[in-house]
């Protein structure tokens, strides 16, 4: 019974012993990095001196021959007598942390230094009454703001600005980071504050001035536009001539569905419009050859999708350029677990040298 009671608790202890080291190889392997990780095999020797002592055990065992084991058998075990395999079990478990600081466990400290090179863009936009048409959900204006303001969003890096144009340009908003600004700017915008009509070329003639003096190295204007140029000073192709010797690369956009769409035909003497279906008439050679002139391209947009598509395209074209240096440090952090395995083998053999000393 005694037997049987002492063998429980050796493996108890074992199985503890196994537990914390495997306990300790998983923490250090979650929070550290492990230099020289191969000393970590070492650990399987732990389980074969574990087995080595239990067959140990048994062999060396003394023998007494009794006339009888009654006294014996129920009687009270000294709690020294019960502690006996305690040294080799610390002394197995100083070995198990000395491996594990063999390892090298390193704590790693990294930074790094993100340098944004932005990129300046404006965006031109028609505001002329022709964009109330119904063919985009609620009409062009609205869906062509809300992609742009999320095309906005997606580049918090970036300079824009934003020229409204109908048979004159205005800017609405310079270049500037604080997108806040610009968007509650591009949504007061409205159509009919200026004269009407579609002035295509002094739209991008007024977005060009406000590049000129950029100093950034990527200089965009997004020109949109569902009409034909019939109204400013400045042709179209000469605008687009001043940006491609300027360096300035121009994306053009038609919106608006093929065929006919319900669009505004009349305004009523209370400002609203009177619609009806006509053609929609966009000049798609005109602004390609705009696009191709200054190394940017043309898209052409029939509904919400296809908008968002084009503004998704010219977002994965023109990507903010970043620099990042990558700095790290480590320190060694095998201290801790190397003094605790030293101590614990150093206990082992005190107490397996006096208190808890066996013969044989």
């Amino acid at each position: 019974m005694r037997r049987s009671r002492d063998l429980l608790f050796l493996l108890l202890l074992l199985v503890a012993v196994h537990a914390a080291l495997a306990a300790g190889t998983w923490w250090l392997r979650q929070h550290y990095e492990l230099a020289t990780p191969a000393w970590l095999w070492g650990l399987l020797a732990v389980p074969v001196l574990a087995i080595w002592y239990v067959v140990r055990r048994d062999r060396r065992r003394p023998h007494a021959t009794l006339s009888t084991l009654q006294l014996l058998k129920n009687g009270p075990m000294d709690l020294l007598a019960r502690l006996r395999h305690l040294p080799f079990n610390l002394g197995l478990l100083g070995l198990g942390l000395m491996l594990l600081a063999m390892s090298r466990p390193q704590s790693k400290d990294s930074w790094r230094d993100v340098t944004h090179e932005g990129i300046d863009i404006v965006i031109a936009m028609d505001y002329s009454a022709s964009m109330l048409a119904k063919d985009f959900k609620p009409d062009r204006l609205d869906a062509a703001r809300d992609v742009a303001m999320k095309f906005i969003d997606d580049r918090p890096n970036d300079r824009i600005g934003l020229v409204v144009y109908e048979g004159e340009a205005f800017t609405q908003c310079p270049l500037t980071t604080d997108h806040a600004v610009l968007k509650n700017l591009f949504l007061q915008a409205r159509t009919g504050l200026i004269t009407g009509g579609t002035a295509i070329g002094l739209g991008l003639a007024t977005a060009i001035n406000r590049l000129r003096e950029s100093t950034s190295k990527s200089k965009v204007i997004i020109l949109l536009t569902d009409g034909m140029n019939n109204a400013g000073s400045i042709q179209p192709l000469d605008a687009a001539q001043i940006a491609q010797e300027l360096g300035m690369r121009v994306y053009t956009i038609g919106v608006g569905t093929r065929g006919k769409a319900l669009s505004p035909v009349a305004i009523y003497p209370n400002g609203q419009y009177k619609y009806d279906y006509v053609d929609v008439d966009i000049d798609d050679a005109m602004l390609q050859k705009m696009a191709d002139m200054t190394g940017g391209r043309y898209f052409r947009a029939t509904d919400e999708q296809k908008l968002r598509a084009i503004y998704q395209e010219i977002d994965r074209l023109e990507k903010t350029r970043m620099k990042v240096t990558e700095h790290s440090s480590r320190t060694d952090e095998y201290f801790r677990p190397l003094l605790a395995g030293c101590s614990l083998l150093f206990l082992s053999l005190f107490l397996g040298s006096t208190w808890l000393r066996t013969t044989p």
